[in-house]
């Protein structure tokens, strides 16, 4: 899923001091999300997503800077999956529900004009 909501991270870093800041949830699956941070986060890093309802936990993946900040993957942990019914984010945009809709219209569109 595509999204676009404000989220509150936390992490440790090197040291093992706490870290937290305000990331821009990009996308969301039942198995890992990525996320837009203004500062890298080492791949392996143990990262927790907090919203209203509870948490997610995920490990970095990888961790890449691109023109507006840095991006970074999670995967889920196994106990840690993510529903629609648990959080949904504020802009969310389903691209396997609009590929359908669209399949959908023109199949209608080409029947009416078959039938003609």
């Amino acid at each position: 899923m595509l999204c676009a909501d404000l989220v509150n991270v936390r992490w440790k870093d090197k040291t093992g001091r706490g870290r937290k800041c305000t990331a821009i949830l990009e996308d969301i699956s039942s198995s890992g999300a990525c996320l837009q941070l203004d500062a890298p986060v080492p791949v392996n890093t143990v990262v927790r997503i907090s919203y209203p309802k509870g948490q997610l936990e995920g490990a970095v993946r990888y961790c890449v800077y691109r023109d507006i900040g840095y991006f970074i993957g999670l995967q889920f942990a196994a106990d840690s999956k993510w529903s629609r019914r648990q959080f949904q984010p504020q802009h969310m945009l389903d691209l396997q529900r609009l590929l359908g809709r669209a399949i959908r219209t023109a199949g209608r569109r080409i029947s009416s004009i078959t039938v003609q």
